[in-house]
């Protein structure tokens, strides 16, 4: 299931600790036939354990400070893109080309949010640049899914045919997710024990004075750095100019954090990384595997040049198997997992009710960093943090579609909660004002989803809000 206990315990956390964490369950939270209220549950509560964890150390604590999760701010957290204003304006989340689309033979999901995605599906298609959504139906009605997904991804656009539970397990990239642990942890080199100094007065920030690289896009990988961010890193965000962020994307996902352009085909730029990781503490990468092996930044590469570093490599599919080379977004790895086939009807598939896996994944792998630190200050090392959302999806998937599935009691409707902690009686989940904050910015005024992340005198918000894209100096503050 998924419950606290197993994220703990794929992060190697100390069992006992769990009993920090209290829930306060909503009815109505993130309702559906798989228990993404679970999850969600789980991955935010071990994120603030970890941190907690990691603050107790290094501020000197007896004890582990409480944790509280409450489904509001979870639930509120989980769909930050939906509930995000920029002086009053709501952004679009999807473009008119990324949706479902039925087949000759069943269903496909295109996503073709970013310009150059748009390009190659509708290429592959042979369809023009100004091609309408009818002009790609009717394209599409006469095709296989199957055949619309191969075609699609060997002109490196996106699309997934419809599978179901069973289809995905029998599938040889469902095989090898299903075969890998939650949270890859791989310990690298030798260096020593990682020397965290005393935090100083005011908010318990675990992650006060440690830098961090977020070479990641699209709401996973930056999730998991805003709330280091949160937590105290200096969070620095390093794109290729070439590869413009939607600009609501990055006022969502940009809070606390700084953001700067290299090309690092460029030799002034690439000497500018390599100050960067000459400092760093954890490097976060969130694009697809093997794409940033040609600039020399895998894994062990950067570790051999930065001992000691952190390093969390964030995947759709998994960096394995037939499908380890893919593209791939939450909303693509529901419909080829088995999620879409599940939350739908037989006449149409269906969506969690949140980008759940991105959300989730996200603070699965803050929670992975923080404890990994926690690890170092102990045995030292460099270490390697692999975390996938096909695999998240595997564990959503594991134990709910008995209980779900089409007519099925939908998980969060039931009052109360499952995991050990529950606060019982709390009220329904029905307005999400209580976890939202405003601010001023750079970019305008801003409404936003408050962090879900909370212990016991931990930050409440920022420290600072999202710039522009792009215009920070490559440099550590």
């Amino acid at each position: 299931m998924t419950d606290i206990n197993m994220a703990w315990a794929a992060l190697g956390g100390d069992p006992a600790l769990v009993s920090r964490v209290s829930t306060v369950a909503r009815q109505g939270a993130l309702e559906a036939r798989l228990p993404v209220r679970e999850l969600a549950r789980a991955c935010v509560g071990v994120c603030a354990l970890a941190a907690a964890e990691l603050g107790t150390r290094r501020a000197g604590l007896t004890e582990v400070p409480g944790v509280r999760v409450d489904d509001g701010a979870v639930a509120t957290a989980f769909v930050s893109e939906r509930h995000l204003l920029i002086d009053g304006r709501a952004p679009v989340s999807f473009a008119p080309l990324s949706r479902f689309w039925r087949t000759a033979d069943g269903w496909v999901r295109t996503h073709a949010n970013y310009p150059h995605h748009r390009e190659r599906l509708l290429g592959a298609l042979r369809l023009p640049g100004d091609a309408s959504v009818e002009d790609v139906a009717e394209v599409l009605a006469e095709r296989s899914a199957l055949d619309v997904e191969n075609t699609v991804y060997g002109a490196g656009g996106l699309a997934v045919a419809l599978r179901s539970g069973q289809e995905w397990a029998a599938h040889a990239q469902g095989v090898a997710v299903a075969g890998r642990p939650l949270v890859e942890r791989e310990w690298l080199d030798g260096a020593c024990a990682r020397v965290l100094p005393p935090l100083g007065s005011g908010p318990l920030l675990p992650a006060a004075g440690l830098r961090v690289l977020d070479l990641t896009r699209v709401i996973a990988g930056p999730v998991a750095t805003r709330t280091l961010a949160l937590l105290g890193a200096d969070v620095l965000r390093v794109d290729a100019p070439h590869l413009p962020e939607d600009p609501d994307a990055h006022a969502d996902t940009g809070f606390g954090k700084r953001s700067t352009r290299l090309d690092l085909g460029l030799a002034a730029d690439r000497r500018s990384f390599e100050a960067l990781l000459a400092r760093a503490d954890v490097v976060v990468t969130g694009y697809r595997p093997g794409a940033l092996d040609r600039f020399g930044l895998s894994p062990e590469a950067l570790i051999s040049r930065r001992s000691g570093l952190v390093v969390a490599q964030l995947s759709a599919w998994g960096a394995y198997g037939p499908w380890g080379d893919r593209r791939g977004f939450d909303s693509l790895v529901q419909v080829a997992t088995g999620i879409a086939a599940v939350e739908g009807t037989p006449e149409r598939p269906g969506t969690l009710p949140a980008q759940a896996l991105d959300h989730g994944t996200g603070y699965l792998l803050a929670a992975a960093v923080l404890r990994a630190l926690t690890e170092q200050a102990e045995r030292g090392g460099g270490l390697v943090l692999r975390l996938a959302l096909a695999r998240t999806a595997a564990w959503l998937t594991a134990g709910g579609a008995e209980r779900g599935g089409a007519g099925g009691t939908a998980y969060g409707s039931e009052r109360g909660g499952t995991d050990s902690g529950s606060e019982q009686g709390a009220t329904a989940y029905n307005r999400a004002d209580a976890w939202l904050g405003e601010t001023d910015s750079g970019i305008g005024r801003l409404r936003h989803a408050l962090s879900p992340v909370s212990f016991v005198g931990g930050p409440a918000n920022w420290a600072r809000p999202p710039g522009r894209w792009g215009t920070d100096p490559a440099g550590w503050a």
